[in-house]
């Protein structure tokens, strides 16, 4: 299957009445940067937390290349390739012993120290995953105080995801057939998003609202994606679109506080929108897009809408 880029291209050359020549250039050279592009998220947390899993979940195990990191200061960190876009660092799991801690806790560091080719800081965002199952998250709480926080930067690029909330109350009240919590546990994984957050807010000035989702019954996924997508800069929401697993199944369930699978869909074209921005300037201004876009290009406007329904069909 061609990429979402060359679909895009593709209803670009089809409306030459709509567009000029160097306008269609213009757009089309934006749409080449943005398909170079990178988005590089690094995975932290303890042994077995599920980050395999949580990988699998969003991107589709057929999606992933795996290596390793070829700087010997991060000799340990697992290198999963998303298309040609996504880069994902998964930082070894930690909790195993005190010694391994502090030399997992440098490659963590250096990590947040890296610097892209440009100059700027290579992790667009930290998606730290806590076990839902586990009591006892001292450790994971010294990894964010000590670790991630003094080198994190901005605190918006930090996701808070607990994993197995399956497991919160030990298995019980978890709804197999309908892949969802009953009240009880979900009273309680409230009550465990409420203490996570206060006690990093408390010791790190971090407010992060913690995501609880269960990668092994594909529960609140889009939720957690969408806390994804809003953790790194606006222009490169777009890059998730072309790389997500295409299993309908794994978007299906979530908890009914908000539509999440719509915002998705919303942040996908805010960002492309504005990732495309300097190039829409010359572009025939015409019809919004629902209420979400109030100006944009007609024939920029259409592709959108095509490449939107694309992305609708898996969510």
């Amino acid at each position: 299957m061609s990429s979402i880029y060359d679909r895009l291209i593709n209803e670009l050359a089809k409306g030459k009445e709509e567009l000029s020549d160097s306008d269609r250039k213009s757009v089309i050279s934006a749409l080449n940067k943005l398909e170079n592009s990178k988005l590089n998220i690094l995975l932290v947390g303890a042994t077995g937390v599920g980050k395999s899993s949580t990988i699998n979940a969003i991107f589709g195990a057929e999606n992933a290349k795996v290596g390793y990191s070829v700087d010997p200061e991060t000799k340990h960190t697992e290198k999963y390739e998303i298309g040609n876009n996504i880069v994902l660092w998964d930082t070894p799991g930690f909790g195993d012993s005190p010694e391994n801690d502090r030399e997992y806790a440098k490659e963590i560091v250096s990590m947040l120290r890296k610097k892209d080719s440009d100059g700027n800081l290579l992790i667009d965002a930290v998606v730290v995953l806590i076990d839902g199952s586990s009591r006892d998250l001292k450790t994971t709480y010294e990894i964010i105080e000590q670790v991630i926080a003094p080198y994190l930067g901005d605190n918006k690029r930090i996701v808070l995801a607990i994993n197995q909330c399956d497991m919160g109350l030990k298995g019980r009240y978890w709804d197999e057939e309908k892949r969802c919590p009953e009240k009880k546990l979900t009273d309680f994984l409230n009550k465990k998003v409420e203490s996570v957050q206060e006690r990093v807010k408390a010791s790190t000035g971090i407010d992060a609202t913690p995501i609880y989702y269960s990668a092994f019954y594909k529960y609140n996924i889009s939720k957690l994606l969408l806390a994804m997508m809003k953790a790194v800069p606006a222009t490169k929401r777009f890059v998730y679109a072309d790389n997500l697993n295409k299993n309908p199944e794994v978007w299906r369930v979530n908890d009914s506080v908000a539509d999440y699978n719509r915002e998705i869909k919303i942040e996908t074209q805010n960002s492309l929108l504005k990732a495309l921005g300097g190039a829409l300037k010359g572009a025939k201004i015409g019809a919004a897009i629902g209420s979400v876009i109030p100006i944009v290009g007609e024939a920029i406007g259409s592709v959108v809408g095509g490449v939107l329904g694309f992305i609708g069909s898996f969510f």
